[in-house]
């Protein structure tokens, strides 16, 4: 019987409920073990608290710490200190902000356009803004404290700036850090919504930068070798993944004027034959499917049977490189721009690139 993954909890979440405890240890003297925080579906989640303390000289200010548990999720954060330092502060003006939100150690801050939050500012998401507010007005209600009191919540993340570089925060414009991110506080496991979301925050980067040409890549390899074949702005690189469909769509719907599309043969292949999602999970390429595909394409009786017996999409395109069938080759990477010029309605190119890290097949330009 397979395992059930295990959901989590965002940043975000994490920050809220650290900010929750730093407040009710600030007001009321008591550290508290755990706190429950509100959730955007009006659900209420326990959260553990692994240190609180009040702090500065004075005393006029309380930190908290929450370790992130992103369940059954391969999240680069799980398991990251996650802080809240609450203080007293004073209103500059009537109207002012009573809770102000700071980045601290380890969050990142926004340096591009195109983001849900404001160049300059710490990259704390709308959502996770909104739970922060909510616990922390919670826990002035639970202590007696007059709402309008001015306090200053500062967020760190102390493996924050080591973490950040195995994300794509750099090439969002996020500098110095990791985004407080989450839209619903649950993380669930190997979910689509995160690729999904930076897919489209990727593009709206592109976007605001003025760009009309992005480059579509599968992996870091095949983007890697397009981008120094085109020399394009870093703004134009969206890592799709597997996310082939969504990923067209989405481009149309930004309006871009050409799509490069950069991927080695298995994916490229699977393009071809129309496969939306080309996550082995998702887009298994069965080799018999393979072969009636490339029939499809006009190859003769004697190469289908040439090719027979293949495992995988890799020893067919080796069959194909040793029987000097380039054309055929080319043929698939054609099916392949067709189908994403079907779906996009833009300008594509495609780009193979191979093991050796090299552009072996290109198509023409066209829509």
């Amino acid at each position: 019987m397979k395992k059930r993954l295990r959901s989590g909890y965002t940043t975000g979440a994490c920050a809220a409920a650290a900010s929750k405890a730093a407040a009710l240890l600030l007001f009321s003297g008591a550290s508290p073990k755990t706190v429950e925080i509100p959730f955007p579906d009006d659900s209420r989640v326990q959260f553990s608290i692994v240190q609180s303390q009040l702090t500065g000289s004075d005393k006029h200010a309380a930190m908290a710490c929450v370790i992130k548990d992103a369940g059954d999720d391969p999240d680069v954060t799980n398991g990251a200190r996650i802080e809240a330092s609450v203080r007293y502060g004073k209103l500059k003006a009537s109207g002012d902000e009573s809770l102000v939100l700071h980045g601290g150690k380890g969050v990142g801050r926004v340096t591009k356009r195109g983001l849900a939050i404001s160049v300059g500012n710490p990259a704390i998401n709308p959502v996770p803004q909104k739970m922060i507010r909510a616990a922390v007005t919670e826990a002035l209600e639970e202590t007696d404290q007059d709402h309008d009191l001015c306090l200053e919540i500062t967020l760190s993340i102390p493996d924050g700036e080591e973490l950040a570089i195995k994300t794509l925060n750099h090439r969002l414009g996020i500098v110095g850090g990791l985004s407080v991110l989450g839209t619903t506080g649950i993380v669930r496991p190997v979910s689509a919504d995160a690729w999904t979301a930076t897919i489209a925050t990727s593009m709206d980067v592109a976007k605001e930068a003025g760009l009309a040409d992005i480059i579509l890549s599968t992996g870091r390899t095949s983007e890697k070798v397009v981008q120094e074949l085109l020399d394009l702005p870093e703004e134009a690189l969206v890592m799709m993944g597997d996310f082939l469909h969504f990923s067209l769509v989405e481009a149309a719907k930004h309006r871009f004027t050409t799509i490069h599309l950069a991927a080695m043969w298995a994916k490229v292949m699977k393009c071809g034959m129309q496969i939306p999602q080309t996550h082995v999970r998702n887009g298994a390429l069965e080799v018999e499917a393979a072969l009636t595909f490339l029939e499809g394409l006009g190859c003769s009786r004697e190469l289908i049977q040439a090719l027979q017996g293949s495992n995988t999409a890799r020893e067919i395109y080796g069959r194909l490189q040793d029987l000097g069938e380039e054309q055929v080759i080319m043929k698939v990477c054609e099916a392949a721009a067709d189908y994403a010029r079907d779906v996009s309605g833009l300008d594509v190119t495609v780009y193979l690139v191979d093991a050796t890290r090299t552009v072996v097949a290109k198509t023409s330009a066209g829509v």
